[in-house]
């Protein structure tokens, strides 16, 4: 199957008066890993389901390679829910088998992509174990691996490295980069926000239904309040301050970090941190993803 595009065109869903979301357009292309982010309630789980079909909007549409989302193109799709789906009594190997076979792949295919992924997660000391013997970090390994082991086209994943261990959010990072290489669209939501920072190619903010930004780190901070790192270490205390238009925000250990308001020349800056002797640092500074999310989101 060549790679395909996923797109969500103008969606919309409400629960009576509640409107969980509203008009919400994105596309994740060919190996593009992209990250939603937004409070509880933000209508980030709503929109995962209506990608993958279990939601019908009341408007809108989702497409899979220029398909609509139909029971034959979610085979095609790997999805983690927010909440686990697996068999609580059923054995690890036992239930990625089936869940293989269930997504049209071969007993012995089944069986050898359930033992790749078990390995890969590191679970192969539990593949004998049921799944409500394990740890809630092991079942949500076993929930990944569930919606990997039929060789999906495109993923989406609700929450993936909720209850993951330092380790496990490595591997996983590692595999979504790996999946998106293979030219897999990656469709995930997080909470997590140094994690979608660190993993994803785009990402989008999403706050009472509303997709509110969308862009790479780079373009969502674009327009934001620009900062500066210097270190000066001959620095008298409050060189800065005497820079018109400069607001000193931290000083610690010689490295000054400022605020400029807008239209200030950060060479301005650079010139009277020279005057005051040799300069090791002149940064700008990027704001986190963090920082921005609170730039949308607070009024």
């Amino acid at each position: 199957m060549p790679p395909a595009v996923l797109e969500v065109d103008r969606i919309a869903k409400s629960y009576g008066q509640v409107v969980a979301c509203r008009d919400v357009s994105f596309t994740v292309a060919p190996g593009e890993i992209f990250g939603f982010v937004g409070s509880n309630g933000a209508g980030k789980t709503t929109i995962m389901r209506i990608v993958l079909g279990v939601l019908a909007p009341d408007a809108g549409a989702v497409r899979l390679g220029g398909e609509p989302v139909t029971p034959s193109t979610r085979r095609r799709i790997g999805y983690l829910p927010e909440e686990r789906g697996l068999y609580p009594r059923m054995r690890v190997l036992d239930q990625l088998v089936y869940l293989a076979e269930l997504h049209g792949m071969t007993t012995n295919d089944a069986h050898r992509a359930a033992e790749l992924w078990i390995a890969r997660l590191r679970l192969r000391d539990r593949r004998g174990d049921r799944v409500q013997q394990l740890s809630l970090g092991d079942q949500q390994r076993m929930q990944l691996a569930a919606a990997l082991v039929h060789d999906p086209d495109a993923l989406v994943l609700d929450e993936p490295f909720a209850g993951l261990d330092p380790g496990a959010v490595d591997v996983l990072s590692e595999v979504l980069r790996e999946r998106a290489d293979a030219g897999a669209p990656v469709l995930f939501s997080s909470q997590a926000l140094d994690l979608v920072e660190r993993v994803c190619d785009r990402i989008g903010i999403i706050q009472n239904g509303h997709m509110v930004a969308t862009g790479t780190v780079d373009e969502l901070s674009a327009g934001s309040r620009v900062e500066l790192l210097v270190d000066a270490p001959d620095a008298p205390a409050g060189w800065a301050a005497a820079v018109p238009g400069v607001e000193v925000l931290d000083v610690h250990n010689g490295r000054t970090r400022l605020h400029l308001e807008d239209g200030v020349d950060d060479q301005a800056v650079l010139t009277a941190a020279l005057a005051t002797g040799p300069v090791r640092e002149f940064t700008r500074v990027r704001p986190t993803l963090a920082e921005l999310y609170r730039d949308v989101v607070v009024p």
